[in-house]
């Protein structure tokens, strides 16, 4: 018997599809690849933003700047971000962890982390289109957030102390 299927409890093992448990641990493995390159992306893009305010808007290095945060969000942070969502969405059936407390306030998490994608999806346009308004100190404070919220999210899904 598949490792996963022990640890699982008897009420899920039968109603788990033996091809969801065979692709288990590659689910598993693809969903930490894409975790890892979201958060590369969410922890690069802020740092772009602070160099970006450096700049002058129309000057080849504005361009660059552009041209990099565009590439970053539209092939690393938009693909992982979707990659990871639905990597770990099966994952949480395939466990059945949907009413765990630890998993509830990890998937509020993910949803907040979700949000200041969002966000910097709406702030790479600003500069795209030359209204950023914020500041560099901005960006660096910003800069964190990503960080402080995967810390969060991988002690609850490690220690699960609750």
């Amino acid at each position: 018997m598949p490792a996963i299927m022990q640890a699982m409890p008897d009420h899920r093992q039968s109603g788990m599809s033996e091809t969801l448990t065979a692709f288990y641990p590659w689910l598993k493995a693809f969903h930490i690849i894409a975790v890892i390159a979201w958060m590369a992306g969410m922890l690069y893009l802020p740092r772009l933003f602070v160099y970006h305010c450096e700049t002058a808007v129309g000057t080849p290095e504005y361009e660059r700047f552009m041209l990099m945060e565009r590439k970053l969000m539209h092939v690393i942070i938009n693909p992982s971000m979707i990659a990871t969502w639905v990597l770990g969405l099966s994952l949480a059936s395939a466990l059945d962890v949907w009413s765990a407390p630890w998993f509830h306030l990890k998937l509020a998490l993910v949803v907040a982390l979700s949000a200041i994608h969002g966000m910097f999806s709406r702030w790479r346009k600003d500069f795209a289109l030359g209204r950023n308004t914020k500041t560099q100190r901005f960006y660096r404070i910003v800069n964190e957030v990503p960080a402080v919220l995967m810390i969060f999210i991988v002690i609850l899904v490690v220690v699960k102390p609750f």
